[in-house]
């Protein structure tokens, strides 16, 4: 687990799958709660963290694609809509970063 973050794209990588997560646990496990048992706990606790690991995921994309030169069009920005996709950064993180 250290050696993943001693790069960017370690850490990168590893904040694709805390975001991701926490993305999912949201749609699938938070929102449903509220909305249909009327339980907001999770969602008042999950959705602060969650806006923060997407801040920070969203940060640390833009600063790994200016590092590893990612044109914008070819890349980073796959990178970036993928963090607001469920799914879609586990599914980066396999087809694009951990290939670099």
């Amino acid at each position: 687990m250290k050696h993943i973050l001693k790069t960017s794209i370690g850490r990168l990588r590893l904040l694709a799958f805390l975001e991701g997560t926490s993305l999912l646990v949201l749609v699938f496990v938070s929102i449903p709660l509220k909305h249909i048992f009327g339980v907001t706990a999770l969602s008042s606790v999950l959705g602060p963290i969650h806006g923060i690991l997407f801040l920070l995921f969203v940060f640390n994309t833009i600063s790994v694609g200016v590092e590893y030169n990612w044109k914008f069009k070819q890349t980073t920005w796959k990178v970036l809509i993928a963090c607001i996709i469920p799914f879609g950064t586990f599914y980066i993180d396999r087809k694009i970063l951990r290939k670099i």
